[in-house]
């Protein structure tokens, strides 16, 4: 007997998603694991992770945002793995994926300093300012209020302020 497909099915539905956000979710998940194969493979994985909970999906909730929080846990299980400590994951401007929108020659160096911040900051920043999610959509995706994102944005913004100035700010994630 052969299933019949709705308009919509689950696999249009998630080839959709692939196609929608397959970019924007490579270009999070490589600042977060800092090797191109391994975000591929992390991207991977949450379309893998998105299909097989696509029911469990609320309607309510964005797709961005919910695939978002799939591929920042997906990349956070690949870093707890014991042999990804031990492989140098030194970044260069010529690595980083294509971004969405085009970036200046100038913004390369502020790129670097980005991934280089600690992981709160960098989640908001990545959301943010990579992503273009507003700030509840970066808090939804994040399991945070709104006030969390702000000010881990702004304290974000001061310490890429300090290093692109040449002073290292000291403070604490």
């Amino acid at each position: 007997m052969e299933t019949v497909k709705g308009p919509d099915s689950y696999e249009e539905r998630i080839e959709r998603m692939v196609n929608q956000y397959q970019l924007p979710l490579l270009r999070l998940c490589y600042a977060y694991l800092h090797d191109a194969e391994l975000a591929k493979d992390a991207v991977q994985e949450t379309f893998i992770k998105a299909y097989h909970n696509l029911t469990s999906f609320r309607e309510n909730a964005s797709e961005k945002t919910w695939l978002s929080r799939i591929a920042i846990n997906t990349c956070k299980d690949l870093r707890r793995t014991g042999w990804f400590r031990h492989v140098d994951r030194s970044v260069t401007p010529d690595m980083i994926p294509e971004p969405v929108f085009p970036v200046e020659p100038e913004d390369e160096g502020l790129t670097i300093e980005i991934m280089k911040l600690p992981a709160k900051l960098k989640e908001v920043a990545l959301l943010c300012w990579f992503q273009g999610m507003t700030y509840t959509e970066a808090a939804e995706t994040l399991g945070i209020s709104l006030q969390a994102v702000g000010s881990r944005l702004n304290r974000a913004r001061r310490k890429l302020r300090s290093v692109m100035e040449g002073s290292e700010d000291h403070e604490s994630a």
